[in-house]
Formats: structure tokens, C-alpha cells, sequence
């Protein structure tokens, strides 16, 4: 895929990414032409790294006791994506029972960062099912 951008004065698109000679000397990206000695290793590209991303994500899912209603969700949710590494948070809101929040974060998450983060939204606490 090759990213575009155009100008007020033109309308046609300038590649941002361009493909240089590997005979130009590169750092072994596969040929850049950044003049660089060949390291003989190869980079990953930004498209490589964002699936390597995704595929590094883990999901948690908690029982929560505490929520009513959506304002009670809604905190949670807040708290939770405040957390490092945190990219979603899903709640099944069971009203007064236990809901079910499932986490998705690119980090290992630590059950006393999850109880802290219920804690600072409000009166919810993990649950045993």
C-alpha cells in the first residue's frame, strides 16, 4: 500500500514511502538507499509491527459485583482503559449481580491494577463466579 498526500497546488499523489536501489547502499532494510553499511538485517515495516501488535493483544475477562446501571459501567470503563497497555474494555452489565468485563490490552495485566482501578471508579470489587 503506498501512503498519499496532495497539496493545494496539486492534486496528484506523492508517494510518502518510496522504494530506493539496493545498489545505493542501504541498512540492510532491503535496499532504502540511506547510504548506511549493509548489517545483513532486516527491518520490519510499520505494517509488519501493527499485526505483530494485534497479535500480542490478550483478553481478560473479570467478575465485577457493584454496577447498576450505565453510569456504573461507564466509570469502570473509564478506569480500566487508564490503565497501561489497555486498548478496550466490554462490559456485560448484569444490574445489582455480577457483570463481565472483559479487558483487551497489549500488556500483561496485574489483578491488584484491576482492583485499584475498580476501587477509583467506585464501589465495585472482583467477584467469584
Amino acid at each position: 500500500m503506498t501512503e498519499t498526500t496532495e497539496t493545494n497546488d496539486q492534486a496528484r499523489s506523492q508517494p510518502l514511502l518510496a522504494d530506493q536501489s539496493a545498489d545505493a547502499g542501504s541498512c540492510g532494510c532491503g535496499g532504502c538507499g540511506c547510504g548506511a553499511a549493509d548489517t545483513g538485517s532486516a527491518t520490519t515495516s510499520a505494517a509488519s509491527k501493527a499485526i505483530d501488535v494485534e497479535n500480542t493483544t490478550t483478553t481478560h475477562s473479570y467478575a465485577v459485583s457493584g454496577m447498576t446501571c450505565g453510569h456504573c459501567a461507564g466509570a469502570v470503563t473509564s478506569e480500566l482503559k487508564s490503565l497501561a497497555g489497555v486498548t478496550d474494555v466490554q462490559i456485560e452489565l448484569v444490574a445489582g449481580g455480577i457483570s463481565t468485563v472483559t479487558v483487551v490490552s497489549v500488556t500483561t495485566l496485574d489483578d491488584t491494577h484491576v482492583t485499584g482501578a475498580l476501587e477509583e471508579a467506585g464501589d465495585y470489587q472482583l467477584a467469584q463466579r
